[in-house]
């Protein structure tokens, strides 16, 4: 009822554990609350909030539009519903070195386990469009030891993306990925990889956990959660998916309004009002305190509806 149970400091700790298992862990994107709540009940390891829905859910592109503010804000709202972990897109820190400080306490104040900071120029764009610039080897490395020097829960999660395999090629990007483990990141985030050998020489070059990104019309080809597990990934996040899958199915809905002036025929496409009542615990609001207010749900309701 109400918010997770699990505080944000247990989180962090079943994050740390997860990637000490030898287990790849899965982190579908939630695109609000209520989707967190699904990943949880479906079984998963965690929750993975994407800059690109935050953007997306705004009606923006993912250009580096979004501000510290409303990342940390919607990010609270998603975590706090789950009390499996959750890390967020914190893009390029919003800001110099004192900026990334200050963006990672907001983060651990909104209760998230970690989050990932990159090595774009600012303003950055989504890492799997052409076009990426990405800054020079001391300043990412000073965004990265500012991140590490300004968490106070030592269990929140730095993770370093970068970008510049796209940009400088795969030998650029294990170069990287050494220096930004030696600033102090705890896990790397390789943009972009074109295939299941790079992702394995990544492997072999630092010794931090390593997070696969699997985007759907991106750069890479989709690897299954096993073949990625077989080639020594940790982390496995399925970023905008869900939002895909929402806004496909929201779309192929108002065609059939347009084209039948109902929706009958998208019924079994919905979720039911059972399921989504159970989702949300609708039973437990209602017994919490029936001395101060009480309701039930309507027994009349169509099982069709």
């Amino acid at each position: 009822m109400l918010y997770a149970r699990r505080d944000a400091a247990d989180k962090r700790i079943a994050l740390r554990q997860g990637l000490k298992s030898g287990k790849i862990l899965r982190f579908p994107g939630a695109f609000n609350p209520l989707s967190a709540k699904l990943i949880q009940q479906k079984g998963f390891e965690g929750v993975y909030i994407s800059g690109a829905v935050l953007s997306a859910d705004l009606g923006l592109p993912d250009i580096g539009l979004t501000t510290l503010t409303e990342v940390a804000g919607r990010s609270q709202q998603i975590a706090r519903m789950t009390d499996l972990p959750a890390i967020v897109d914190a893009d390029t820190g919003f800001g110099e070195p004192m900026n990334v400080a200050r963006t990672i306490q907001t983060l651990e104040d909104a209760g998230l386990a970690g989050m990932h900071i990159e090595d774009q120029i600012n303003p950055k764009r989504c890492g799997h469009l052409d076009g990426k610039q990405v800054v020079d080897a001391d300043t990412a490395i000073k965004r990265i030891r500012a991140a590490v020097d300004a968490r106070r829960d030592a269990n929140f999660l730095v993770m370093a993306r970068t970008d510049i395999r796209a940009v400088d090629g795969l030998d650029a990007a294990v170069t990287r990925a050494k220096q930004l483990q030696d600033a102090g990141a705890d896990a790397i985030f390789p943009e972009a990889m074109g295939s299941l050998a790079e992702f394995e020489t990544i492997r072999a070059a630092v010794s931090v956990p390593i997070l696969a990104n699997m985007t759907e019309f991106g750069k890479g080809e989709l690897y299954t959660v096993q073949q990625l597990e077989n080639v020594g990934m940790n982390l496995v996040i399925f970023p905008v998916s869900l939002l895909r899958l929402a806004m496909g199915s929201a779309a192929r809905g108002l065609d059939a309004i347009e084209q039948t002036g109902s929706l009958t025929t998208m019924l079994p496409e919905m979720q039911h009002r059972a399921d989504l009542y159970e989702l949300l615990d609708y039973a437990s609001y209602s017994q919490f305190d029936s001395g101060i207010f009480d309701f039930t749900l309507n027994p009349h309701i169509s099982s069709k509806v």
